[in-house]
């Protein structure tokens, strides 16, 4: 017999010089595992590098509002309307004007009628219908007044009876605007096989939330949680509602029950309807304040504060809240501080510059050219960057919003479900719970691996789940910061 066996001696390649080469080290993609017996391995960095910082977006809401329970599928709640009675867009015919809408204008009551900058002041001698006949204190007609006949504006300052005279006829019911919103349901999962929850890896894991550890797993679950808390912000920012007749609204869905939420699905099961919900920026683009191109293309700080101001004439007009919060990207926040910088003789408007405090400059000392707060009128103002219109994969890529002013404080609204009087945050969200069930934030954990034994699978799946919706109140008193070029 005879023995038979590998080449002996093995194989052995002299080098030239006692060094490292790129052969050497251990090849883990080679099929083959044909390096696996060279002794060298990478210089290894176990941990991750991160390079964009924390990650996170969510803080927003934490900063201006609050969380609070309902129980129901609405959260309905009335707003007051304007006390004083006024008009745009009068139509005039000879002493008669014809006023759209409800007519609260009354027998006996006295306006200030403007054309422009043309006023006057008048007397109602007769209303009828949407008609209101008025004549003039100092002219023998609202012609001779010199007053236009059509885009005229008026509103009742008083009213004006003779002796002897019955009382006001009639009386002005206030009428309250009601809104409404709905929860929306967010889910997500994250899922791994037994096989890879216990894999270990080279890599040492470290995220935002604090997870650590080298098996990959724990990484992909922890960044799967963060995802989903910041996509529970930003649905409540960008919600919208599905209008009648939208894709969103009749999506899957076969057969609609005008008078129900609940359809029919692809499947025959019964089901409900995708119903949206409105977001905050929804709810100022319907109800709130919109300016665009904040500065316009002005040089740094020049076109900012005429800018500014007329947002301030416009508040004025609202409900004139002394405290309120700007929330920027960075471009606008750079047109705030420039135009606070030019008041304070920055250069950019020398003439107008103001003393904002004096100190003694040293070589060492770090110049700050940032404001993070300022008082313009009677009002006071609070500013910060806002990640999230930042951020290169959310409103930093689309770059069509710049910012938003946001009242601090709460106001009192008339709650239907509680039939009272409540002060609230101007923004808060709404989430549902009771005391089955609390879907604020919902997590667990099911399939055969990771501590839990509730299915065959073999694999763990983490299951996330809230329903929520954002409740933005006054909106009229939010401005909304838009860019179109």
């Amino acid at each position: 017999m005879s023995l038979s066996g590998g080449a002996f001696p093995a194989s052995i390649v002299p080098m030239p010089k006692k060094v490292t080469q790129p052969t050497n080290y251990i090849n883990f993609q080679d099929a083959n595992f044909d390096q696996w017996t060279q002794q060298y391995l990478p210089e290894l960095y176990e941990q991750e590098v991160e390079r964009y910082g924390n990650r996170t977006l969510s803080a927003f809401l934490r900063m201006v509002g609050a969380e609070m329970p309902m129980t129901s599928d609405q959260v309905i709640w009335s707003e007051q309307n304007r006390l004083h009675i006024a008009y745009e867009g009068v139509d005039r015919t000879n002493d008669v004007l014809t006023v759209t809408g409800n007519n609260a204008v009354r027998l006996n009551q006295t306006m200030v009628i403007a054309d422009g900058f043309t006023t006057i002041k008048a007397l109602v001698v007769a209303v009828s219908g949407q008609t209101i006949t008025a004549v003039p204190y100092v002219a023998a007609s609202l012609s001779a007044a010199g007053l236009g006949t059509t885009g005229l504006k008026m509103f009742v300052y008083g009213s004006e009876f003779a002796k002897g005279t019955s009382q006001m006829v009639g009386s002005v019911e206030p009428q309250l605007s009601t809104f409404k919103n709905n929860p929306i349901i967010i889910k997500d999962k994250f899922e791994v096989s037994g096989s890879d929850a216990a894999q270990i890896g080279w890599v040492e894991v470290s995220t935002e939330d604090g997870t650590n550890g080298y098996l990959w797993y724990l990484k992909a679950e922890s960044e799967t949680r963060l995802r989903f808390e910041d996509y529970l912000e930003m649905s409540m920012v960008e919600g919208e509602a599905a209008a009648a007749g939208s894709g969103v609204a009749d999506a899957n869905y076969a057969t609609s029950f005008a008078d129900t939420q609940y359809t029919l699905n692809d499947a025959g099961t019964e089901g409900v309807a995708p119903l949206g919900t409105q977001g905050m920026f929804d709810a100022i683009e319907t109800r709130g304040n919109i300016w665009s191109n904040f500065a316009g293309a002005a040089a740094p700080g020049a076109g900012a504060l005429g800018d500014f101001d007329e947002i301030l004439k416009q508040l004025d007009k609202q409900g004139a809240i002394e405290e309120n919060m700007l929330f920027l990207n960075r471009a606008t926040a750079l047109d705030f501080d420039d135009m606070i910088a030019a008041q304070a003789g920055g250069g950019y408007a020398s003439t107008q510059s103001a003393s904002y405090g004096l100190f003694d400059n040293e070589a060492d000392m770090a110049m700050n050219f940032g404001f993070s707060g300022f008082r313009r009128g009677s009002y006071d103002f609070y500013k910060t960057d806002w990640k999230y219109l930042n951020d290169a994969t959310t409103r930093g890529l689309t770059k069509d919003i710049d910012g938003v002013m946001v009242p601090a404080g709460t106001t009192t609204v008339y709650d239907q479900m509680l039939g009272s009087n409540i002060r609230r945050p101007f923004l808060h969200v709404r989430y549902r719970a009771s005391e089955s069930d609390d879907r604020r934030y919902k997590n667990w954990i099911t399939g055969s691996v990771g501590g839990a034994y509730t299915s065959s699978l073999d694999a763990m799946e983490v299951h996330f789940l809230s329903e929520r919706c954002l409740v933005t109140q006054a909106a009229n008193n939010f401005v909304l910061f838009k860019s179109t070029i």
